[in-house]
């Protein structure tokens, strides 16, 4: 399947560039959100970090991945947000996956019937110290239908489960919390 197809929810398929270190955002109109925090030191924790290639941010940050398996490119996949008893249904498509010696990741677009219109990337990389870091990118714009007003609402969703991206990879030789960089 195209990445780039036509059906997502944005025009700008691959814009988060997870394969790059530095991003130079270019989507108009668009939330731009880009950190990187330290998610721990050494070849234990670059292995551990890996799980992020098998959607382990997600699942451990209160999402349910459909269907689970290891992030492949143009793959079509629901993530399911628990609030409550309520079930939020995110249809995304798998837009970029970059998979390095010393970067990991991969980006994803929305597609209709998203509750926000845009693309999210998550990356792990590892510096020459061994230092390993999660790098998180968006951009956001307001859904169509009736997640329209909520679009408000849907940022602050936002921020908190970008608080739960934080610390879905810690590995316990982390040591001190360490912030690289905020957008």
């Amino acid at each position: 399947m195209d990445p780039a197809a036509p059906d997502l929810g944005y025009p700008f398929p691959g814009a988060t560039r997870p394969a790059d270190a530095r991003w130079d955002p270019d989507a108009p109109g668009s939330r731009v959100h880009e950190e990187t925090v330290l998610v721990g030191r050494g070849d234990d924790a670059w292995t551990a970090a890996g799980a992020l290639m098998r959607w382990a941010v997600k699942p451990r940050s209160g999402f349910a991945v459909h269907p689970p398996g290891p992030v492949t490119t143009g793959a079509d996949l629901v993530l399911v947000a628990a609030v409550g008893p309520l079930r939020v249904r995110e249809p995304i498509r798998v837009v970029a996956v970059v998979d390095t010696p010393d970067r990991r990741g991969f980006a994803y677009g929305t597609r209709p019937g998203h509750p926000v219109s845009g693309e999210e990337a998550f990356v792990v990389h590892r510096d020459a110290e061994g230092a390993v870091w999660l790098t998180l990118r968006s951009l956001t714009r307001p859904g169509t239908g009736i997640w329209r007003p909520l679009f408000p609402l849907l940022l602050v969703a936002q921020r908190v489960y970008r608080r739960r991206y934080r610390r879905a990879l810690v590995h316990p030789t982390r040591g001190p919390v360490d912030r690289i960089s905020r957008r």
